[in-house]
């Protein structure tokens, strides 16, 4: 009798620490140690995640369009830098809002509002980095863009030190461009893809003017771009003009999401040197001319650009005992 109550005892404390250990992992705010994102994350914790964060970007899209570019930017830039944790959200003195390539940023807004309806309806349960994510996606697709599965269940990071900030440039090489791409575990594919994202968007006239008035010292445009388009731009960017001032990235489509840009590629048309220099490489070039199906096996550019933000958005992620997630996405915790 008292081996056989022995017995039972102990699996019954079994079952009950089995149950515990459940628990904990499928609760938000103490997630596995190693457990990567996955469609669905959330489940019954928060149902309506999803909907919840493309109902606030949509408000905040239509009352700005500039916010949809924007987003998908905040997006990248978090992702390069410390991996998707939301870091870049967090504001405050020497945090990487304030390094100079975020400084221009958009959006910010739409993710606080977000984050605040997520956590009236499920609290501790969402990540900052997650919101970020899901509204990258809803950026493209409210200008028109084909939508993607998102994998879920980021935490946020902890540390944001502007210090860290160091981002492809807009005067990059092709090789350069390779090489940062490929220390994120992403390919050549993924780089042309990605930077495809400039069909929606603008850039200062502080980054662009020198090449449209005086390349590289010379005191004249850069012979590479199409010569029709060089006045456009100096009208658009003049040179003694405002340097905040914005130029389209996408000539005449910049709210529409499409293959618009990668044509302009082609053809020499776009104001950042980094995009106009894919055209020359040749590797570069056959991705290009196969997203826009002017060569075999062509790629499907919508397609392409959600399987290479899926990448993107799984780029050093924190979770377990990495991260935390935060109740507000400006401040740490």
């Amino acid at each position: 009798m008292g081996r056989g109550y022995n017995l039972l005892f102990i699996l019954v404390t079994f079952l009950v620490l089995v149950a515990a250990v459940a628990a904990q992992g499928n609760s938000g705010s103490n997630r596995g140690v190693g457990q990567r994102p996955r469609v669905g994350f959330y489940g019954n914790r928060c149902r309506n995640v999803e909907s919840i964060v493309t109902s606030v970007v949509r408000k905040h899209v239509q009352s700005n369009p500039a916010n949809a570019p924007g987003i998908l930017r905040m997006h990248f830039h978090d992702c390069f830098v410390r991996g998707c944790d939301g870091s870049v959200l967090i504001a405050g003195n020497n945090t990487e809002r304030t390094a100079g390539p975020n400084r221009s940023l958009r959006g910010f807004e739409a993710i606080e509002e977000a984050k605040t309806r997520l956590e009236a309806e499920c609290p501790g349960i969402v990540s900052c980095a997650d919101i970020l994510t899901l509204a990258a996606r809803d950026a493209v697709v409210l200008t028109g863009g084909q939508g993607w599965r998102v994998p879920l269940g980021r935490l946020d990071g902890r540390i944001s030190q502007a210090s860290d900030v160091i981002l492809p440039g807009p005067n990059d090489a092709v090789d350069k461009q390779k090489r940062d791409f490929a220390a994120k575990t992403l390919n050549t594919l993924d780089l042309v893809t990605l930077v495809g994202g400039h069909t929606i968007g603008t850039a200062g006239c502080g980054l662009v003017r020198g090449r449209f008035f005086n390349f590289n010292g010379t005191g004249q445009p850069d012979p590479s771009i199409d010569p029709s388009f060089v006045p456009l731009v100096q009208a658009r960017c003049p040179q003694t003009g405002d340097a905040s001032a914005r130029v389209d990235l996408d000539e005449g489509s910049a709210g529409s999401f499409d293959t618009s840009f990668l044509s302009k590629v082609r053809s020499s048309r776009v104001v950042l040197q980094s995009d106009l220099v894919l055209w020359n490489d040749t590797e570069t070039r056959v991705i290009i001319e196969r997203l826009l199906g002017l060569r075999r096996p062509s790629l499907r550019f919508g397609t392409e650009f959600g399987n290479s933000m899926v990448k993107m958005s799984l780029i050093e992620v924190k979770t377990g005992s990495d991260g935390e997630i935060r109740r507000v996405c400006s401040a740490i915790n």
